[in-house]
């Protein structure tokens, strides 16, 4: 843990331009897609954070070659071909979600033994439903403790494929994750989704970047069915990553807050991220958003009025939509996503308790929560070692002296140099 920081608030509204680091989810799909491709895989713009480290030193204890060039930025992958090196490996995954879920879907297509493990919060992190989906594909792969979480032991021998059924409404990493194995098992793979499929846009971004290296998904207009044949492999290349759009909610933001102006360049309206619609919710609050013809987008503008919204889709930025409604008129409704109070922490109910140390009395429903605005004050924001929490409470400090948030180190998961970028913006400078 480490001191509270406190928060600069402005007299004016907030005006520049910025470009995030590299979205987290696209460098950790590229990265386990090069692993397992024929040849030579660059990685450009990758994002350098706590995360995607993990998931490199990670695929490294598999055997994997993996070098890193200018700060992390841009990754050498020497791909395997669809083989796991290592014949056991103990992988400890921190808090990252993808590295726990891919990974153990990746692993099953080795030979060998391998034990999959996290930090205190990972292992109250459901699993379960990936793990059966895996073992109906012929995979082991059980919960070392038999409750549905990690650690995940792994017995390989290869993936044998075929049918399964998987539960949608938990994560959409489980899908994410048995599509990007699936090109190397030993048959075809057709997965069904039972219920209704969370963050959507998710599982699209996982499709993309695997017909990026060489494999096609072939799926039915809503995600409830997808078949991946074993016939095409992943190919090495060169491959650009685009700025995090969920960063990037972190300065649309602080525009509709403070009635400024904030362009993020590297974005586009058809971006392989959903969280780019994130500024449509914006604009129905009243802000102005531009979709520039050179991959920028631009929020110009106050958030004036609250909304009803359904965030499913686009979860990462519930956090960052909570703290703009703040300093909305009248109440924002968020619905529909139930799934991320098994996320870094119970999202849901974290916002609702830190919303209400500002001032603003918060409904929390079970899936979701509706926020009224009141006499905002200052406040130490608690921020449960969740990236998210610190980097949306922070742009509430834009608008309220003395807002401070506990433990600012946990950005590092995602976003290390968040508070430099955003006293970079509020000072007026350019990047």
């Amino acid at each position: 843990m480490h001191d509270p920081l406190e928060i600069t608030s402005v007299s004016q509204p907030v005006r520049g331009r910025v470009q995030p680091p590299g979205s987290k989810s696209i460098t950790n799909r590229a990265l386990v897609c090069a692993a397992l491709a024929h040849g030579v895989s660059t990685l450009r713009g990758a994002l350098d954070s706590e995360d995607t480290r993990v998931m490199i030193e990670d695929l490294r204890s598999l055997g994997f070659e993996i070098d890193s060039h200018d700060a992390g930025t841009i990754l050498v992958v020497r791909g395997a071909d669809g083989r796991i090196p290592a014949l056991e490996a103990e992988l400890f995954c921190a808090n990252s979600g993808t590295t726990m879920r891919f990974l153990t879907a990746l692993t099953t297509l080795g030979h060998g033994s391998f034990r999959l493990d996290g930090v205190e919060r990972m292992r109250a992190r459901p699993i379960g439903d990936l793990l059966d989906a895996l073992n109906q594909l012929g995979a082991q792969a059980v919960s070392e403790n038999d409750d549905e979480c990690p650690p995940v032991v792994v017995h390989a021998n290869g993936l044998p494929g075929g049918a399964a059924t998987v539960r949608g409404d938990i994560s959409s990493q489980f899908l994410s994750a048995l599509l990007m194995a699936a090109p190397y098992a030993l048959s075809p793979v057709e997965l069904t989704i039972e219920g209704r499929l969370v963050s959507v846009p998710y599982v699209d971004m996982t499709r993309r970047v695997m017909q990026a290296f060489g494999v096609d998904v072939v799926a039915t207009a809503n995600f409830s069915s997808l078949k991946i044949s074993n016939r095409r492999r992943y190919r090495g290349r060169d491959y650009a990553i685009e700025p995090d759009a969920s960063a990037a909610s972190y300065f649309f933001a602080a525009a509709a807050i403070t009635g400024g102006c904030v362009r993020v360049d590297g974005l586009s309206f058809d971006s392989l991220q959903g969280d780019v619609a994130f500024v449509e919710c914006l604009k129905q609050m009243g802000a102005e958003v531009e979709y520039g013809d050179d991959y920028s987008i631009t929020v110009e503008g106050r958030a004036l009025k609250g909304i009803d919204v359904d965030m499913n889709a686009i979860s990462d930025t519930v956090q960052t939509l909570a703290v703009v409604a703040l300093f909305a008129d009248g109440a924002t409704t968020i619905r529909n996503v139930a799934h991320i109070r098994h996320k870094e922490t119970d999202r849901i109910a974290a916002l609702a308790t830190e919303l209400r140390k500002l001032g603003a009395t918060v409904t929390e429903w079970d899936d979701g929560l509706t926020i009224d605005p009141g006499q905002l004050h200052a406040g130490t924001i608690e921020t449960y070692n969740d990236h998210r929490m610190a980097m949306s409470f922070a742009l509430a400090g834009l608008r309220i002296p003395g807002v401070r948030i506990a433990n600012p180190k946990c950005v590092e998961k995602t976003y290390p140099n968040f508070f430099r970028d955003l006293t970079v913006l509020i000072s007026g400078q350019q990047y």
